[in-house]
């Protein structure tokens, strides 16, 4: 069977951990989409281990895939490895062929025109990681791009050099107005003999250790033989580039129809398991855009945001930014359940809610003097949203560890009223809770693999 795990909300709700726990059960671990913006930290035995690229599952030693719906930048895919391997693993990591790759120039793109978007008076920064992704994106749009294949073949990968880099100067220098000539790392960008020396060689050492694969062909085979297979998607629902809150979006699709584009494998296979959503307890979000039930109002609200974040480590796995923290928000849960079709949800960070004098959680939204229950489609409406909350109890500090060996019933009256209040909300069982950070400290009420 499949199980593809997705975000809820925007990013950062803990999916590496489930993915890290079920992966125990699949034979391998798909990335469908996105590239080194996607941080994931995975607790072994109190170890912890921060990926952006590499699947979690790498941590167990399952099989891990880049599908053609990534973008990889191969200096942070082998770095990753190499650290895993200085730390006593031994990750099995393949990569897609059809998978596009990041270059130097796309990194320097990325932060010009997020410089400009940042000047410009429209306010439209997205908050972009600066790692290249959407230039990338825009390249395999635009029919230019360098594929994983590319750098198996010198001649082909110069041809395309030699057409793909004249135009990035022309943009920098022409469009933007910049010079190139001046710093080493900018010139080198956009050399293509420098290019095609790093590259080429790159392209021999994923020959050498043999991890490109026609991801398409070797997962059908996989799954003909029997082998269960979890998708792991990175960011979140509300920044997928169709149904996220455009333009605060990212470039790909994150949501659960990406894991067959983005690995090859057919809608009928992906379709046929289950999908489970992951949803954090409260919200947060690293950069631009709406957030209906952001706690930035008086003194006292910022003192509970800064509390939370704290206790939650709210921190950006990938760039140390401190994310902004809201109250739950329901029509957020809704819309990613109905892109998606949860088959069910974990919740995460069950903990960090223990010990507030006050929880909230937003059931729908005013706008227009009207009552709605799920996102609007355009980021200019969502603006203009009211949240609309309903009070619950609160309950007190409890021993992670006792409440995730003891099992659901173990966990505080209060916190479980909680987690029913929002299964019943989205119409979607509860799989999995998270009261900690490490792995064993999940309470699992259903396996998907054993569905």
């Amino acid at each position: 069977m499949t199980l593809t795990i997705v975000g809820s909300q925007l990013g950062d709700e803990g999916k590496g951990a489930l993915v890290d726990r079920w992966g125990g059960d699949a034979d391998v671990v798909v990335r469908y989409q996105g590239g080194d913006n996607a941080g994931h930290t995975v607790v072994e035995g109190g170890v912890e281990y921060k990926l952006s690229l590499v699947p979690s599952g790498a941590v167990r030693g399952t099989t891990g895939i880049l599908g053609n719906g990534c973008v990889v930048n191969p200096k942070t895919l082998f770095t990753e490895i190499d650290d895993l391997r200085e730390r006593g693993l031994d990750p099995d990591v393949r990569v897609a062929r059809r998978a596009h790759v990041i270059m130097p120039y796309h990194r320097v793109l990325d932060g010009i025109e997020e410089e400009v978007k940042a000047d410009d008076d429209a306010g439209d920064e997205v908050g972009t990681t600066g790692r290249g992704i959407g230039p990338t994106y825009e390249d395999k749009a635009g029919r230019r791009g360098i594929r994983i294949a590319d750098l198996l073949a010198p001649d082909v990968l110069r041809e395309k050099l030699e057409y793909a880099v004249p135009q990035k100067r022309a943009l920098v220098e022409d469009v933007y107005g910049l010079e190139i000539e001046g710093g080493d790392d900018r010139a080198e960008a956009f050399d293509v003999d420098a290019l095609h020396e790093e590259f080429a060689a790159i392209g021999e050492r994923l020959a050498d250790e043999g991890m490109t694969v026609n991801c398409s062909d070797y997962l059908h085979r996989r799954r003909e033989a029997g082998d269960e297979i979890l998708f792991e998607g990175a960011q979140g629902t509300h920044i997928d580039i169709d149904h996220g809150n455009y333009p605060f979006v990212t470039s790909s699709n994150p949501t659960a129809g990406a894991a067959s584009v983005g690995s090859g494998l057919g809608v009928t296979a992906v379709g046929d398991g289950e999908v489970v959503g992951i949803v954090k307890a409260y919200l947060s979000r690293v950069g631009e855009g709406p957030l209906p039930t952001e706690l930035d109002g008086d003194a006292d609200e910022e003192a509970l945001a800064d509390d939370i974040r704290e206790k939650g480590g709210e921190f950006g796995t990938v760039t140390g930014r401190p994310r902004r923290i809201g109250w739950l928000d329901l029509p957020m849960l809704r819309h990613a359940a109905r892109v998606s079709g949860f088959t069910g949800v974990a919740v995460n960070h069950v903990d960090v809610l223990a010990g507030l004098d006050e929880l909230k959680v937003c059931t729908g939204y005013e706008l227009d003097g009207e009552e709605i229950d799920t996102v609007p489609t355009t980021t200019e409406r969502w603006e203009r949203c009211e949240p609309v909350f309903a009070e619950l109890d609160t309950w007190a500090e409890f021993d992670s560890a006792a409440v995730a060996e003891a099992g659901y019933d173990a966990l505080p009256e209060a916190a479980r009223e909680y987690l029913e209040f929002v299964a019943d909300e989205i119409d979607t069982p509860i799989y999995a809770v998270g009261v900690g950070p490490d792995r064993e400290e999940t309470v699992e009420l259903t396996n998907p693999f054993d569905e």
